[in-house]
């Protein structure tokens, strides 16, 4: 049985990834941050299957730690401060969540005494004002947020000790990937979540910024696979994944409103410049050619699917969330004094 050790297994890949591992018989340990409350919606349903190891990504003994608690033979880094939004108001913290942790999580690897297989999930950020299109793994890249900027640090640092110390280092250069365990402040799961409360009658705006914006959207559920085979390959390597397809934030809110029954969607958005970023990343189109002849990935999902389960998943949880403030309300008021 191997071993995997994810950071950030309580995001929307890591839960995805710790189900899919599970599934290859995989002994799976995920790193947690000791905190007050512990994060655990999206992983809730494998509590029972996976071993958490306390330690944090900005000290590199408790990372060192981790690896030889769980001995691991494959290690994923998902964990990264990712809202490319928040990077702007926290640059500085950004940097050393999403830059700096990848050189110690590498640096403990390089200082166990077995051999590691180490996935670094970089992104299409890192392309940000793209010098050709489609972009594929010799693309320039150029960043365009503080995100996109620490994310190429921790890609090229894995490149560096890939190539410095022979590990087995490869990095992932994941297109937008979404699914119904998006965060909320991430703008496709903000959609879908007014969208479905619009529907139910709760809500009558939504908010948004630059809506011409274009991205390559895939299903998180797909791209984890893709992960997993990087780590399968006789050599390592740099792969983009993609769909090859990209939309507007347009294009989502015209598939959104359309699933709930309503063709003409203005009188329910507003566009708001606060919402603009201080430098935008206009269209990130994916070439993910080189994966699907060296392990043969394709993604299975298409745009419309992942915005309908997205759209279906807010529906459930908005109605169900409400009736229960309901029964809560009700049996408050009825108590007697």
């Amino acid at each position: 049985m191997p071993n995997a050790l994810i950071t950030g297994i309580t995001g929307q890949d890591g839960s995805y990834l710790a189900e899919f591992l599970l599934q290859k018989g995989y002994r799976v340990y995920g790193v947690v941050r000791r905190a007050s409350t512990f994060n655990s919606e999206r992983i809730h349903h494998l509590l029972d299957e996976i071993e958490f190891i306390d330690a944090d990504l900005l000290d590199q003994l408790s990372l060192l730690r981790a690896l030889r608690l769980s001995r691991a033979d494959e290690v994923y880094n998902l964990a990264a401060m990712s809202f490319v939004g928040t990077s702007f108001a926290q640059p500085v913290a950004t940097g050393e969540y999403t830059a700096l942790s990848v050189t110690r999580m590498l640096e403990a690897i390089r200082f166990v005494d077995w051999p590691i297989r180490f996935y670094q999930a970089s992104t299409s950020e890192m392309f940000g004002k793209v010098q050709t299109t489609p972009q594929n793994e010799q693309t320039p890249f150029h960043p365009r947020s503080p995100y996109g900027v620490a994310k190429l640090y921790g890609h090229w640092m894995t490149v560096n000790f890939r190539e410095s110390y022979d590990l087995f280092a490869c990095s992932g250069i994941l297109f937008n990937h979404e699914s119904p365990r998006r965060g909320l402040e991430f703008v496709t799961r903000k959609i879908s979540h007014a969208v479905a409360r619009i529907h139910l009658g709760l809500q009558d705006k939504l908010t948004l910024g630059n809506l011409d914006a274009r991205r390559d959207w895939g299903f998180a559920g797909d791209y984890v696979q893709a992960m997993w085979l990087m780590l399968q390959q006789e050599k390592p390597d740099d792969y983009v994944i993609s769909t090859g397809v990209a939309h507007s934030v347009r294009d989502f809110v015209d598939a959104a409103f359309d699933y709930i029954g309503i063709d003409d969607w203005s009188p329910y958005v507003e566009t708001v410049p606060q919402l603009l970023r201080p430098a935008e990343v206009d269209q990130l189109l994916g070439d993910a050619s080189k994966a699907r002849q060296k392990f043969s990935w394709v993604p299975t999902a298409t745009f419309e699917d992942i915005v309908h389960s997205m759209i279906e998943h807010d529906i459930r949880q908005v109605a169900q969330a409400e009736e229960s403030i309901k029964k809560v309300s009700y049996a408050f008021t009825t108590q007697p004094c």
